[in-house]
């Protein structure tokens, strides 16, 4: 019905359809056609979830954190042998181009291979002086829920911290791109996973996050996505006293100061804000410019983005695909006619591009009146503002007025400046002359309406582990 290509749960072990036979469509962002098909949970299938993953949280927890590691890192080795494959998937499903499929995976690989060599050594006891220490132990089971922007490195940071902890996880893949999470699971189960320790269901996400977050069996929330669906769940973890880590939305900026070196800077912005054809919480959205340099920046920066290659994401000359679905087309539409209805200017872009597919091309507005709405909401997707600044404490306000605060980003060569930014700016990533994603050895999280808890690094391990304080362990006489 929904085309060749079908994906299946993985329940205790056994890859299956849903129990009542339900499927989802899987459309492709670049032709707009169905071309497969994946399994959508039941409540029975929901259940069998729990259950399997409380059956096996003793025996995981009980196994010793080196042989859990050494499961990490051998189903990294595995993943890395299929990411040619995995990237032709994740590219049809999503709409990146080949190339940055294949690096999010190699980011993916690499998240599985650090929590894995880390899994024995942050699972050790901390001494606390004499007769104390720290025991550090997995809380419990986990249930995990991703987004289509960045599925490969995202279900891996869901999977390889609290598995290395010792904790078994549900996870709820996202259904617009189940391949990436089916190659993790598929990997981690050729290395040996034992049966229940990883579950991966699809669905209904409504569904499946209130009947799992309902469950006592659960022990901690961990989401990637949009702040308004973040506040809804850590509602329903609430109730259960759940441990959420919640990665939510973003609105980062970029201070160019006075001093930058536009040569570097320019091309760095471009890259990193439209790959994924800006589809990333973290990519830059407003650009603060010195005023000296504002004109120049703006004109260097519409003609860098004039020439990024639109296209099929399996053609190799391809610089950005497609947006992953019409639900993102339709709010850039929605985003850029306020701001002109406002008063902005479109130095270049502003319109979907007259093909089938959900093209949506790179787009830069000038004078935006501070209340437009792109300037208030996120926009998750390849529009981006420039202003300019007279001073660098106006900078900062601007930079500071948003309910975000995941990433800021600011280009000087002054230690000055830049001790003052790094101090200043509300954000919980700041990164100085340089935009990359984040590596698999840092905690990441964001503040105010970004969320809380850490993703990645030792942190982001330890947020899925009880630390129990042992006190007397000297009083035997």
């Amino acid at each position: 019905m929904f085309g060749e290509t079908s994906y299946e749960l993985f329940i205790n072990g056994m890859w299956r359809a849903a129990s009542d036979g339900k499927k989802l469509p899987l459309i492709n962002p670049a032709t707009e056609q169905v071309f497969g098909q994946v399994a959508s949970a039941s409540v029975s299938d929901l259940d069998e979830a729990l259950a399997s993953a409380e059956c096996a949280r003793e025996a995981w927890a009980a196994l010793p954190a080196g042989d859990r590691g050494a499961i990490l890192v051998k189903a990294a080795g595995i993943l890395k042998d299929k990411i040619d494959a995995a990237a032709k998937s994740l590219s049809r499903e999503q709409g990146k181009t080949i190339a940055e499929a294949k690096g999010e995976y190699e980011r993916a690989v690499e998240t599985l291979e650090w929590n894995g060599q880390l899994a024995e050594n942050l699972s050790k006891p901390i001494p606390m002086g004499p007769g104390r220490m720290i025991v550090p132990e997995g809380i419990g089971v986990v249930a995990a829920f991703t987004p289509w922007n960045y599925p490969a490195v995202l279900n891996a940071r869901k999977l390889a911290a609290p598995l290395a902890a010792g904790c078994p996880v549900i996870l709820k893949g996202a259904e617009e791109t189940p391949s990436a999470a089916v190659f993790l699971v598929q990997s981690l189960q050729e290395a040996g996973i034992p049966v229940g320790v990883v579950n991966l269901v699809f669905g209904v996400p409504a569904q499946i996050s209130e009947h799992l977050l309902a469950s006592t069996v659960v022990k901690v929330l961990t989401f990637t996505g949009s702040t308004g669906v973040g506040k809804q769940l850590a509602k329903l973890a609430a109730n259960n006293l759940q441990r959420c880590v919640l990665e939510l939305g973003g609105h980062s900026p970029v201070i160019v100061c006075e001093d930058a070196d536009l040569a570097k800077t320019i091309p760095l912005i471009a890259e990193y804000k439209f790959e994924c054809a800006g589809q990333s919480c973290n990519a830059p959205s407003r650009v603060l410019v010195a005023r000296p340099l504002y004109n120049e920046f703006v004109a260097r920066m519409t003609e860098t983005v004039s020439k990024i290659r639109i296209g099929a994401p399996e053609d190799p000359s391809t610089e950005m695909g497609p947006m992953a679905n019409a639900r993102r087309v339709e709010a850039m539409e929605r985003l850029t006619k306020d701001a002109v209805d406002r008063g902005a200017h479109v130095e270049i872009g502003g319109s979907r591009l007259d093909r089938p597919g959900f093209f949506w091309p790179p787009t830069i507005l000038t004078d935006v009146p501070a209340d437009s709405k792109v300037l208030k909401e996120e926009p998750f997707g390849p529009i981006l503002t420039v202003e300019s600044f007279d001073t660098l404490e106006e900078a900062i306000l601007r930079a500071n007025t948003t309910e975000y605060g995941l990433a800021s980003y600011f280009f000087t060569s002054s230690p000055d400046i830049t001790l003052r930014l790094v101090s200043a700016l509300a954000a919980g990533a700041v990164s100085v002359n340089y935009l990359k994603g984040v590596s698999a050895d840092a905690p990441n999280g964001g503040i105010n309406q970004s969320g809380y808890g850490y993703e990645g690094g030792e942190l982001g391990l330890r947020s899925f582990q009880n630390l129990k304080l042992i006190n007397g362990m000297g009083s035997f006489g």
